[in-house]
């Protein structure tokens, strides 16, 4: 049966409403059941630790349980594939780190386009690396460790997280930065680089707050300066590294991100939560050790990702890194 063009027009309209009756009415619903956080790390290491201090919080506020699962592997790629092809639903997030803004670049073939397919969420906490030495080396300070590198080029061995991780990317920088000569020995972990740092044989290494706090504190290493812009509030003794090599930066970051499409009032909902998160003075003490609290608006984080993905993009290049 052929409908006259003003009762076809006419069921349109209603059908078109309806549907954005039933997101706004999906939106407020939401979550009617378990959301998965996919991590793109191991268990127990820094990444997971985030996820699951706002997994527990965003359950203990939603009153539906948000469940870690860790997808490691390829750089985070494997678990950021899974979100993008996800349905757009809100009941698959991703945490989002450095290591996706870096990756744009290192691989040269992706299937995905990270800033087109993922939608920030929200930002999460900011960490500083800590350049941290063997007890054993003579070094006290960034300029000894220059100057002792310099005498002795290719003798000392920088411990580095896979090729293309951050903790390399940010070794590299250094090596680029300060002309020194020195040996990236590449681990598949935190775990077993910090063994052979412990050990001697490796003698230097760019690690997250949350790898070596205790070990500093304890004197197991010896922290030589943290990468952010200013010093930490947990460690405020150590000096920046831009204080003896201008210009140099490199964190890492979290967040939450959705596959694109995500209704926009679940988005919103989310970083309302995650934003109340960072502001709750349990949360903040609990998150200090980490690193620094980043409340902001989704618009935020995206600015934050793209410029990241620029930095990182023209460091990568102009070292020349390259994954197979």
């Amino acid at each position: 049966m052929k409908l006259p063009r003003r009762n076809f027009l006419h069921l349109a309209a209603g059908a078109a409403t309806l549907s954005a009756v039933s997101r706004i009415a999906s939106a407020q619903a939401y979550p009617a059941r378990s959301v998965r956080i996919i991590v793109g790390f191991p268990a127990g290491g820094g990444a997971d630790i985030v996820a699951r201090l706002i997994g527990q919080w965003l359950s203990e506020r939603l009153g539906q349980q948000f469940i870690i699962e860790n997808r490691p592997g390829a750089g985070t790629n494997i678990a950021t594939e899974a979100v993008v092809r996800a349905v757009a639903d809100g009941y698959t997030l991703l945490l989002v780190h450095t290591a996706n803004a870096m990756n744009a670049t290192l691989y040269e073939k992706l299937n995905f386009n990270f800033i087109r397919d993922i939608a920030p969420v929200a930002s999460i906490i900011v960490v500083p690396n800590f350049m941290v030495v063997n007890p054993s080396v003579p070094a006290k300070t960034v300029p000894e460790l220059i100057a002792y590198a310099k005498a002795h080029p290719g003798k000392i061995n920088i411990a580095s997280g896979p090729i293309g991780a951050p903790a390399h990317v940010a070794a590299e920088l250094f090596k680029m930065m300060t002309g020194t000569d020195m040996l990236l020995v590449s681990y598949r972990g935190v775990a077993p680089a910090l063994t052979d740092l412990f050990g001697g044989q490796v003698q230097v290494m760019f690690v997250t707050t949350v790898s070596s706090i205790e070990y500093i504190k304890n004197g197991r290493l010896r922290a030589l300066a943290v990468t952010t812009a200013t010093r930490s509030e947990t460690l405020p003794d150590i000096p920046t590294m831009g204080e003896f090599v201008p210009g140099y930066e490199a964190t890492s970051w979290y967040g939450v991100g959705v596959p694109r499409n995500t209704p926009a009032e679940i988005v919103e909902q989310l970083n309302k939560e995650v934003n109340a998160a960072l502001a709750d003075p349990k949360m903040k003490v609990r998150l200090a050790d980490l690193g620094e609290a980043l409340p902001g608006s989704p618009a935020d984080f995206a600015k934050l990702i793209a410029d990241e993905t620029e930095k990182w993009g023209k460091v990568i290049r102009a070292l020349n890194i390259k994954v197979d």
